[in-house]
């Protein structure tokens, strides 16, 4: 029992680490648009579960409530963490967001034909 009790912990350890590994904080400088929710300015907790295009992204700012999109995770070297948005109709929705290892981009997002620009 005390082996399974020992392993357990381990597990749990590794899943932990896991979950700490695909989240980020991000300092968003102005509100955007991300589904059908708003996020507000300031930092906020980007969360991915799933690979490639099979994906979500987790976004919460605060106490605020949380809004899960989905989303194609890119493995891929950025030089700095930013953010990429586009304007719709005077609305900043948000396309991705670029980490250090990997570009986080949020599927049925607008586009630029979209945008009218």
């Amino acid at each position: 029992m005390k082996k399974f009790g020992v392993g357990l912990l381990a597990l749990v350890f590794t899943f932990a680490a896991h979950a700490a590994k695909n989240s980020k904080t991000v300092d968003f400088p102005h509100p955007v648009q991300v589904g059908s929710a708003t996020v507000p300015a300031g930092p906020v907790k980007i969360t991915w579960t799933g690979t490639g295009s099979d994906a979500q992204l987790t976004f919460a700012a605060g106490s605020k409530h949380s809004v899960t999109v989905p989303a194609e995770i890119v493995a891929q070297k950025n030089p700095d963490t930013a953010i990429s948005t586009i304007s719709v109709n005077g609305a900043s929705y948000l396309q991705s967001v670029e980490l250090n290892d990997v570009t986080l981009v949020v599927r049925n997002a607008p586009t630029a034909t979209q945008s009218g620009n």
